[in-house]
């Protein structure tokens, strides 16, 4: 799975998928943020959102001060702009939250290679397991609907025990989806 495959495929995809394209694309955040490996993760590129979900934009920030100020001096008169430092699975972090172009759009920064970070890697094992099992997409996105998020959901789907956030990348490793070297931090949502 390439995750600027699935951002380019967007662009073809449901009428949802073409307007966060576009939505993200005139925003600009893949440009304005280039240098920080941009990747749009979670439930949109991989087809199980839902009519609330957001778009989730990762990227390594080493310089947490740096990342925020840039993101502010960005985003921040966009609708609802709001940001902070948080601390997750032991990594400080750096998350803003606004609405563009009928979206919610949140940016996450952490000193973490994206492809190392827990959004990408919960998106890969579930888009691989959405492949091999193309049933778990509606049930999925009906635990969705009722307010379950997207971890939990695969996990009670397919009676995956624990923590969600971890016991989903166990179970990837367990499947071969994903090596060991795989796994650093991230945020569990």
């Amino acid at each position: 799975m390439k995750v600027n495959k699935l951002f380019e495929e967007m662009q073809y995809g449901s009428r949802k998928q073409k307007d966060a394209y576009t939505a993200i694309h005139e925003l600009g955040v893949f440009e304005d943020l280039a240098h920080y490996n941009p990747a749009l993760c979670r439930t949109l590129p991989i087809g199980i959102d839902v009519a609330d979900s957001d778009l989730d934009i990762i990227m390594e920030a080493n310089d947490l001060r740096a990342f925020e100020e840039e993101v502010q001096s960005h985003y921040s008169n966009e609708r609802d702009f709001s940001i902070k430092r948080t601390t997750i699975r032991g990594k400080d972090s750096v998350k803003a939250n606004f609405f563009y172009g009928g979206f919610e759009f949140e940016l996450f920064g952490q000193a973490e290679p994206v492809d190392k970070q827990y959004a990408y890697i919960h998106m890969k094992i579930e888009y691989e397991l959405l492949q091999r099992q193309p049933a778990l997409e509606d049930k999925v996105k009906s635990l969705k609907k009722r307010g379950i998020k997207t971890e939990p959901a695969f996990c009670q789907l397919l009676n995956i025990k624990g923590d969600p956030y971890e016991a989903l990348i166990a179970y990837g490793k367990k499947k071969g989806i994903i090596p060991l070297k795989d796994v650093g931090s991230d945020r569990a949502g």
